[in-house]
């Protein structure tokens, strides 16, 4: 079934609705933030966390803000610092609904990510990923990096990667830059 799709910025009226769709993909990892830590994390750069719609309703997130690369946040603690001078942009979340999962809709709203972390001039972008989700960030260029200490919060298999935003981004967009 085709879905009419819609990313959006992330409106005060979502976030019940965002938490409840985050308590359901980490709550069984024990990774579920809740929405005021999350809410903490969107505050401190609204422009690059958004909302994607499926046929005109709430099916998924993302939550990026700028971070040191090497680094990232304390899932078990508000965001409160606000890293401007940094050129990576740090992907913290991105979750699709579970019945709508494997439609290309995460793919959809990474691309997204990369688009405007690219055109807000962010050069890297760069993620902990979870719950055996390494090779799917792998195969959308993103490569590890062992060396990065990522909390114990995350989970034992957390593997902190990042891409650059050229090798992110389609080969003409790239080449345009």
């Amino acid at each position: 079934m085709e879905h009419r799709i819609h990313i959006r910025e992330i409106s005060a009226r979502d976030w019940p609705r965002l938490a409840a769709l985050e308590h359901a993909a980490y709550a069984h990892l024990l990774l579920a933030e809740g929405e005021e830590l999350l809410r903490s994390r969107a505050a401190s750069s609204p422009a690059t966390c958004f909302a994607l719609d499926a046929d005109g309703r709430l099916a998924g997130y993302a939550l990026a803000l700028p971070y040191p690369h090497l680094d990232c946040p304390d899932p078990t603690r508000p965001e409160h610092a606000v890293h401007g001078a940094t050129t990576n942009l740090h992907l913290h979340d991105l979750v699709i609904s579970a019945p709508l999962r494997r439609r290309g809709l995460g793919t959809r709203l990474a691309r997204h990510v990369t688009d405007v972390a690219a055109a807000l001039g962010f050069e890297t972008v760069s993620l902990v990923a979870v719950d055996g989700k390494e090779t799917f960030w792998r195969g959308h260029g993103y490569e590890p990096h062992h060396e990065a200490r990522v909390p114990a919060a995350y989970g034992r298999d957390a593997l902190y990667m990042s891409a650059t935003t050229t090798a992110l981004l389609p080969r003409e967009t790239a080449r345009t830059r």
